[in-house]
């Protein structure tokens, strides 16, 4: 366990690797109502590149469904691409294409594998290179296919990354509230991911949009939640002595918002038991890989692209 960096080292490892090696440009306007399709931050990652294009979003759980729906619109040629996001090129990616492939849709492999199976079948592949990570963790991975599109500078996130100032008695919560500005709600869903697969059941983290955050979702109150507020000042939610207000640059977008939550969520990892740590490698070992019915263990430390 000793080579499983935290969360925050990752962020860090991830931004001085970018860069050095800028993504490539995604060419987004190249896609017309495409079918989106990516399984936990994956479709979090599709929402975020394709938020500003008109798109249909699946997952592994709806995508044969909902292509089936949009038969007629696929036989009269207004839908005609898929684009799959798989960080591996394996699991779900290779029958979501094959799948894709059957409607005659042209499709395309967003991943980090450019010789994975999936990159064998799909049509189109746009390889991101990212460095060696704790398996789950999928920071260089989905944040090159971000950068690739709101084009931010690493070096500028990791100056703001820099730039926070933890309140004292940070690590003494037991429950931790992020508020983000309306057009980065979807790092919210991503925020929730990583709270599952680094603190399950044993620490409440929390992540709204400011809009969501006004619909009752802090009508009970607690002094040992930390409610984390980006972008702007928290006048309503979480009592007054137990905010923490993150002023944003304006050089800031996705890839910014996903890194400087992620490595506020990497120093709450460090804070509390090593949960991740003490029980990531049955699951590699044992019922992850079973989940998809494979005995094959999955790699503890996903091997990048590139080493740094």
């Amino acid at each position: 366990m000793k080579n499983i960096m935290n969360l925050d080292q990752n962020v860090l490892l991830a931004l001085d690797f970018f860069a050095e090696n800028p993504p490539p440009t995604l060419p987004i306007n190249s896609f017309d109502l495409p079918f989106v399709v990516g399984s936990g931050n994956a479709y979090n990652t599709g929402l975020i590149i394709f938020s500003e294009k008109a798109a249909i979003f699946a997952d592994e759980s709806n995508f044969k469904k909902i292509i089936a729906a949009y038969k007629n619109a696929i036989h009269n040629g207004l839908i005609k691409q898929a684009v799959i996001i798989s960080a591996s090129g394996g699991k779900d990616s290779v029958w979501e294409i094959t799948l894709a492939k059957k409607y005659s849709l042209v499709t395309t492999l967003l991943t980090t594998k450019g010789q994975s199976d999936a990159a064998k079948i799909a049509d189109r592949i746009y390889v991101f290179e990212s460095i060696d990570e704790p398996y789950t963790y999928n920071v260089s991975t989905y944040m090159g296919m971000i950068l690739s599109v709101t084009k931010e500078k690493p070096s500028d996130i990791k100056n703001c990354i820099n730039s926070l100032q933890f309140p004292t008695d940070f690590d003494t919560y037991k429950s931790y509230s992020f508020v983000v500005p309306d057009k980065y709600a979807q790092i919210c869903q991503m925020i929730d991911i990583k709270k599952s697969e680094l603190f399950g059941p044993y620490l409440s983290l929390r992540a709204f949009s400011q809009g969501h955050a006004r619909h009752a979702k802090f009508v009970i109150k607690s002094k040992d939640e930390l409610v984390i507020t980006l972008g702007q000042k928290n006048e309503y939610f979480g009592f007054p002595a137990h905010r923490w207000d993150i002023s944003l640059p304006g050089n800031i977008n996705s890839a910014g918002i996903m890194a400087l939550t992620y490595y506020i969520v990497g120093k709450m990892q460090n804070a509390k038991l090593a949960y991740f740590k003490e029980n990531i490698a049955s699951y590699v070992n044992d019922y992850g890989p079973k989940a998809y019915g494979s005995t094959k263990p999955f790699d503890l430390i996903v091997p990048g692209s590139r080493r740094i």
